[in-house]
């Protein structure tokens, strides 16, 4: 059998994991690049009876799967990847398999970087220091200032408990989030209207789906001070990116801190990548080495489970 590894950009496939333990019959090759969809992956992916990809990175649609004749098992990063078909990777008998994330706590990280970057001016700072300057702007603090909280998950709760670290009231909420979990974390539960109203600063941390999509709109972000930012490390399309441009851009807000578009990689003309009141990053929030190391560990174990009749982490389509 053949294996591929795509989307290996980093070069950590064959460093972290223990691919020799699989059986000897599988032929591996690993590609280095970022794998579009297309004609480039048919002609590269059809010989290939496993294939292991990063997350949302090649597009498993119905056209590429329908392509891909030799393909028995689809292993991804992560148990979610919103560019697998799974209805049609299942009506071709393929079977899929996820990983775990790793740590999680490495969006929380990547969150409060955002955050920092944006009140304390980081960016411009740095340029400044490096062009000779000395001081551009004056910073903002953080200390008894309003922490909202869109989602107060796993990564919405790790938010919130840095948040109460430096002293930050932290108010919360989300469709069914109860008072005891805020009790939990020393939130406050406030409802949808009063979080963006009252944050200085509001991070999004819910996950992509019918009914967050487009949850942020032109009128929640009008609800928000024009001293406050807006911080998102979850989903581009869960806020309205065109609304949240124009706020920028009209200084209706005052500043937003990015992982995360409509688009990825984010177009060259696209204007988040000019917006002087913007940090952004290329949707890292999870990734760091030793996230990485730990999907490809799982990786290795997905295939050797597979070959053994036994899969693990099977994703299925959604009934």
């Amino acid at each position: 059998m053949r294996l591929a590894i795509i989307n290996d950009y980093q070069k950590l496939a064959m460093e972290t994991a223990d691919w020799a333990s699989l059986p000897d019959d599988i032929e591996i090759d690993v590609y280095h690049d970022r794998l579009a969809g297309g004609a480039a992956a048919v002609e590269r992916l059809s010989p290939y009876d496993i294939i292991v990809t990063a997350r949302e990175e090649t597009p498993f649609d119905r056209a590429l799967v329908e392509q891909l004749p030799n393909l028995k098992l689809l292993v991804t990063h992560g148990a979610r990847n919103a560019a697998l078909d799974l209805a049609a990777l299942a009506e071709r008998g393929v079977t899929v398999c996820g990983t775990g994330y790793g740590f999680p706590m490495a969006t929380v990280e990547l969150t409060w970087a955002l955050i920092l970057g944006l009140v304390k001016h980081l960016p411009a700072e740095d340029r400044g220091v490096r062009d000779g300057q000395w001081g551009i702007d004056l910073p903002r603090g953080l200390t008894g200032k309003t922490l909202g909280v869109l989602g107060l998950g796993e990564l919405g709760g790790g938010v919130a408990r840095v948040g109460r670290a430096f002293d930050m009231e932290v108010i919360a909420w989300s469709e069914n989030l109860t008072e005891a979990r805020c009790a939990e974390l020393g939130a406050t539960r406030v409802d949808k209207d009063a979080l963006f109203a009252r944050a200085d600063v509001l991070s999004v941390h819910l996950k992509l789906s019918r009914r967050t999509r487009g949850l942020v709109t032109a009128r929640e972000i009008g609800l928000m001070k024009p001293s406050a930012y807006l911080v998102n490390t979850a989903r581009g399309p869960i806020v309205d990116e065109a609304a949240l441009v124009a706020a920028l851009e009209s200084g209706a807000i005052a500043g937003a801190g990015l992982d995360v578009y409509d688009q990825e990689p984010l177009p060259a003309d696209h204007p988040l990548r000019r917006l002087p009141n913007t940090v952004v990053a290329p949707h890292i929030g999870g990734r760091t080495w030793e996230n990485f190391a730990a999907r490809y560990q799982d990786c290795v174990k997905n295939v050797r489970a597979w070959c053994a009749q036994a899969p693990v982490r099977v994703i299925a389509p959604e009934k």
